[in-house]
């Protein structure tokens, strides 16, 4: 009997020592921490990361980005070409095979109803989706047999891979949905927090801005996969304990957008529990400087009005050179982020034959940009130390999410603008709300109550027209479509959206090339936004964890199914 509880002790010291360091060495579970909490799993009524990440272990689309940039298939059996026939001569059609046999999660099978369906959810006239710039220029969706997919543009589509392409675009089954078009999009609170899907899990439990639990989906295509019965996808807290509980303690498996000190995070890594990944792509830390009044005595506050309702100073070029001269990026790059970032002036900074040169190296010059000022007339007339345009003292509210690489960002540039007559008063949101997109909120990134806003976010996929089409006129978020416009700056030039019409009918990547870096500089000039960074994408996960293949260019989520748990 002694022998035996002897055993029993000896094996549960041992369990406590080695199978009881957290989550992470569960083989049938593993456990994600998005210090931004997902606050809904429909990423068409999203625009932010987290939720689109979230919602990418349920949706799937035709095709992925993999890490270089490459077209997957995912949900279609190949990537259609002019040379194999998938893609009209004249550009017009695209035609996908889907896969035959796929379920949904439900146990019923996946159609090109579906597709034509989800088309129709998000550019329903009356509803918010936030991302139809997937869709455009789509004119028509058939099935045409055979379990094919043919999509027609009204106009030749150089670039014809944005519907139904990367996390952002995904699918949603027709009979969940059938009842929640336009007004009542975001009304459906049952399906848009735990919508059917096709991958490789399902939702067991969700609770908005704090965690989705979910299971594996019993109907996925894949044989042996997902490598996990369960997924914990946790949210809040901040970069720095996400990053502790995966690399120091183990208690996770992996940590997204670990934006914190470099030294600190080497330090953590140093601990051997697990690795600091790493990938570039198009993402950059940006200051969007508010083209509209923003006072709150204002009842159109930052609302855009055809340019009537324009800001008092931020319009001014020179001022917004001067506080993009102001900023050392490199010390923000260098000291903030180490090898997750570089110093950028580009909005747009890859792939390589996207990337303009007019502004590379653009070095931090106090003398300079108060020389600008000056010269506009833009001086400090009562010598309290802040200038004034046209009589309005040049004082801005800059916020951002809280995150401590951003606050310390803040800090920074409020110190260099100060030595150019420019008074900041810095504000952060938790990032549950800043990102949520919850249009009764007047704290959202999209709402943009303030002067200056910073934040990330790239390209969703290596070719630039979907990022570029946010800073058309007439893309503004606004009432009436529910503050999900992408156009954040509320930022209007003609001559941005002449180049922006002919890059949609431009072919060939180098000449569609130029046209990018000439809309970049003409972004970067008009001094709608200020880029800080060209981010990598930041993370880590646990030695124990493999399969994991990073992409800047999709959902860090985008192969979850063939994560597993590494023999150690």
């Amino acid at each position: 009997m002694r022998f035996k509880l002897m055993i029993v002790l000896v094996l549960f010291v041992l369990s406590t020592l080695f199978g009881g360091v957290g989550m992470a060495q569960d083989t049938s579970e593993v456990t994600i921490l998005y210090w931004q909490a997902a606050s809904i799993l429909n990423p068409y009524l999203s625009g932010g990361t987290k939720d689109q990440d979230a919602s990418s272990l349920i949706l799937e689309p035709l095709a992925n980005f993999a890490p270089d940039g490459a077209i997957m298939p995912e949900l279609a059996e190949s990537v259609p070409t002019v040379e194999n026939g998938g893609i009209s001569e004249d550009l017009t059609t695209i035609t996908w095979k889907v896969m035959d046999g796929v379920l949904w999660s439900d146990g019923s099978p996946l159609t090109i109803d579906d597709f034509i369906f989800t088309w129709q959810y998000c550019t329903h006239p009356e509803g918010g989706c936030s991302s139809p710039q997937y869709f455009e220029d789509v004119v028509a969706m058939e099935d045409i047999g055979g379990n094919q997919l043919k999509i027609t543009f009204g106009v030749p589509k150089p670039y014809p891979y944005g519907p139904f392409v990367s996390q952002s675009a995904p699918v949603l089954q027709k009979a969940q949905f059938a009842d929640c078009m336009g007004a009542d999009m975001s009304a459906c609170s049952e399906q848009n927090f735990a919508p059917i899907g096709t991958g490789p899990f399902m939702v067991d439990e969700f609770r908005p801005n704090d965690v989705v639990t979910y299971v594996a989906n019993p109907n996925f295509r894949e044989e042996g996969k997902p490598g996990f019965d369960r997924v914990v996808f946790k949210g809040g807290g901040d970069a720095e304990s996400a990053a502790r509980a995966v690399l120091e303690t183990g208690e996770a498996d992996y940590a997204w957008n670990l934006q914190i000190s470099p030294a600190v995070l080497s330090a953590m890594e140093a601990a051997g529990n697990g690795q600091v990944i790493v990938a570039f792509a198009a993402s950059v830390e940006r200051l969007m400087l508010n083209q509209t009044d923003v006072s709150p005595d204002n009842p159109n506050r930052s609302i855009y009005m055809g340019g009537d309702n324009s800001h008092p100073f931020l319009t001014i070029p020179e001022v917004a050179d001067a506080m993009s001269l102001a900023i050392d990026r490199d010390i923000i790059a260098s000291q903030l982020y180490g090898a997750g970032g570089k110093a950028a002036c580009n909005i747009v900074n890859g792939p390589q034959v996207n990337v303009s040169d007019t502004y590379l190296g653009c070095a931090r010059d106090i003398d300079g940009a108060n020389a600008i000022l000056d010269e506009a007339g833009i001086v400090d007339s009562d010598g309290d130390g802040i200038r004034e345009a046209n009589g309005v003292p040049l004082r801005v509210q800059y916020q951002t999410s809280t995150n401590a690489v951003r606050q310390s960002t803040q800090a920074l540039i409020k110190q260099w603008w100060s030595e150019i007559g420019i008074e900041t008063e810095l504000r952060n949101l938790s990032a549950s709300v800043f990102f949520g997109g919850d249009p009764a909120s007047p704290d959202t990134y999209q709402k943009f109550y303030s002067d200056i806003q910073m934040f990330t976010s790239g390209m969703a996929g290596p070719d630039a027209e979907t990022f570029l089409v946010r800073w058309i006129c007439g893309n503004d978020p606004n009432p009436d479509n529910g503050w999900l416009g992408r156009n954040v700056p509320r930022h209007c030039d003609s001559e941005y959206d002449t180049l922006f019409t002919e890059l949609t009918n431009t072919v060939g990547i180098e000449a569609r090339g130029d046209l990018v870096k000439t809309m970049n500089d003409i972004l970067v000039e008009n001094g709608a936004l200020i880029p800080l960074v060209f981010r990598a994408n930041v993370s880590a996960h646990v030695s124990s964890l493999g399969g994991v293949d990073m992409s800047a260019w999709d959902s860090e989520m985008w192969n979850i199914e063939d994560w597993y748990r590494a023999d150690m």
